[in-house]
C-alpha cells in the first residue's frame, strides 16, 4: 500500500510541475508578445498616421495583460502550495519508513524560493509590457 501510495504522491508532483510550467511559459511568451504588440500600436499613436482607436487597443491589452498575469500568480501560487502539501506527505511515509534521512527536507524552502522567483519574473514582465508602450506612448 505504501509503494502505491508513494508512486500516487510523485505522480501528482510530476504533474503540479507540468502545469506550473505551462503557465510559466505562458505567461512570459504571452507578455513578450504584448510587449511587442502595445509597443507597435503605441509607436503608432504618436506617428503622423496615429489612428482613434490606438489608445483603445492599448488599454485592452493591458486588462488583458493582468488578467492573464494574475491567472497565472494564482496558479503558481496554488501549485506551490499544492507541492508543498505533496512534499510534507511524502517526508511523512519517509520518516515512518526510516528513511527520511536520505530525502533532505530543505527542498522545500528551495522549491518556494524558485515559486517566488517565477511569480517575481512574470510581474516584472507584466511591468515593463505595460511601462514600456506608455512611456512610447507619452514621453
Amino acid at each position: 500500500m505504501i509503494n502505491k501510495l508513494h508512486e500516487h504522491i510523485v505522480h501528482d508532483l510530476q504533474q503540479s510541475a507540468r502545469t506550473d510550467t505551462i503557465f510559466v511559459v505562458t505567461a512570459v511568451l504571452f507578455n513578450l508578445i504584448v510587449l511587442a504588440i502595445n509597443s507597435a500600436v503605441a509607436g503608432s499613436a504618436v506617428s503622423d498616421k496615429a489612428n482613434s482607436s490606438d489608445d483603445f487597443v492599448l488599454v485592452v491589452f493591458f486588462i488583458m495583460g493582468i488578467v492573464v498575469n494574475t491567472i497565472s500568480m494564482c496558479a503558481l501560487s496554488t501549485g506551490k502550495n499544492t507541492r508543498n502539501k505533496l512534499l510534507k506527505g511524502l517526508l511523512a511515509i519517509y520518516k515512518d519508513n526510516q528513511v527520511d534521512k536520505y530525502y533532505d527536507a530543505s527542498l522545500l524552502t528551495h522549491y518556494n524560493k524558485r515559486y517566488v522567483l517565477f511569480t517575481g519574473v512574470i510581474a516584472c514582465l507584466m511591468g515593463v509590457s505595460i511601462v514600456v508602450p506608455l512611456m512610447i506612448r507619452f514621453l
